[in-house]
């Protein structure tokens, strides 16, 4: 085992804040009520559950009866667009089929491959391309407009390379053409401001365990005066928009962590910033050949996105790991999937190179004092790497990978 752990995979999921335990605890026994029951434990619990409730509409600037809770991000996701997409259909006309979607090539999965769900069943689905920095062209977004358009749903801020989306002027343009925008703010959150009214979005999801709350617990905001089709029937909870008995104690430390984060966000991002910038400066001056996948500018300041030529990511993974250091070639839901990332394939990266790849992401437990041991532990593996890769000719010290690289074409890019 190694001597200390350095966990740098905060964008896969967090350690729970003590504070969060200890808000949750009571909920596991004491205070282990229904909250849709009448007498004073189901009572107790609702209240906990309406506490919990202002908690997570602070946090983005929303009222509190926007706010409706779920199992997590990828819920969340499918609840909003399956939703919108079933309840814009009833609308349609033979003039109008208001069956049309738009959305973005690097959403993550719950968005992407439920828009390829609802393609099964006759809608359409516009998916833009994004530049180098991971960005969406605004005039693009505003092209794909048609009449039938009913939803845009396009990410705050990308899982993998941490690119921020410009979300205040997506909503405009939604807005202007009398369409509904849809954020998966999973990774911005607790992370940097997002607020739903000066950012014009209607529909939003959000999820605790990255923001140091418990797994399997979210939260959706639907704007007041947007309706979606139910897709959970049964006992009515929340509204009855998302029937199941309430996960109290999960919601409550979603709650706690909300308020965690809002009250900390400033300081918390310049800490991840610092961080972050000491990473990008060491690692690209200090190893040849590594580059910075994504936006400079507009990305999350704990998200950092290396890539290193002639290495393979999953041995750095291992490699890193026995050293005590915890990272992630890309998303945690595709981290056993030896695809390259859709996310490097949309932004022009090769899939030989995109698999050289190294996410590391930084939460309110990472030491800056850190940074010198993770610069010199990733030098050390990567060139070790590179002496035994085929794309690597150590006699020149370059890669040469390539050489073998052909062009790829979609039907290359579905079997990485």
């Amino acid at each position: 085992m190694p001597e200390k752990l350095i966990y740098m995979d905060n964008s896969a999921t967090s350690p729970v804040n003590p504070e969060v335990l200890e808000a949750m605890l009571p909920y596991f026994n004491e205070e282990y009520g229904n909250a849709s029951t009448l007498y004073t434990l189901g009572v107790e619990a609702k209240k906990a559950v309406d506490k919990a409730r202002q908690q997570v509409a602070e946090l983005i600037n929303a009222e509190v009866d926007e706010i409706t809770f779920t199992s997590g991000g990828s819920e969340s996701d499918n609840m909003i667009i399956k939703g919108v997409a079933l309840k814009e259909k009833q609308k349609a006309t033979e003039e109008n089929p208001r069956n049309h979607i738009i959305t973005s090539t690097i959403e993550h999965p719950a968005v992407l491959e439920t828009c390829k769900f609802l393609e099964k069943f006759g809608y359409e689905v516009t998916y833009l391309p994004v530049g180098e920095s991971g960005i969406i062209d605004l005039e693009d977004l505003e092209n794909a407009i048609k009449d039938s358009t009913i939803l845009i749903s396009i990410m705050h801020s990308n899982n993998e390379i941490g690119s921020i989306q410009p979300t205040k002027e997506i909503g405009e343009i939604a807005h202007k053409h009398d369409v509904l925008f849809h954020s998966d703010a999973v990774q911005s959150a607790g992370k940097i401001p997002v607020d739903v009214k000066d950012q014009n979005i209607d529909l939003l999801s959000i999820s605790a365990h990255k923001i140091n709350g418990p797994k399997g617990v979210g939260a959706v905001y639907i704007k007041k005066g947007v309706y979606l089709e139910v897709l959970i029937h049964g006992g009515g909870q929340e509204k009855g928009l998302r029937s199941g008995t309430e996960n109290v104690p999960g919601i409550v430390g979603l709650g706690k962590a909300a308020e965690i984060a809002k009250n900390n966000l400033k300081e918390n991002m310049e800490h991840n910033r610092q961080i972050r910038d000491e990473l990008i400066e060491k690692v690209t001056s200090t190893i040849k050949d590594s580059y910075v996948n994504g936006s400079l500018e507009n990305r999350l300041p704990n998200n950092v996105h290396f890539r290193f030529s002639g290495i393979e990511g999953e041995s750095l993974i291992l490699r890193l790991d026995k050293k005590g250091i915890n990272g992630a070639t890309g998303s945690a839901c595709s981290t056993h999937d030896l695809k390259g990332s859709h996310v490097l394939a949309a932004i022009g990266i090769k899939p030989a190179l995109s698999h050289g790849s190294l996410r590391l992401s930084i939460g309110p437990e990472n030491n800056i004092e850190d940074v010198d041991y993770i610069v010199e532990s990733i030098s050390e593996v990567v060139s070790y790497l590179r002496n035994i890769s085929p794309l690597w000719d150590n006699k020149t010290d370059t890669y040469i990978g390539d050489m073998f690289e052909k062009e790829v074409d979609e039907e290359d890019l579905d079997r990485y």
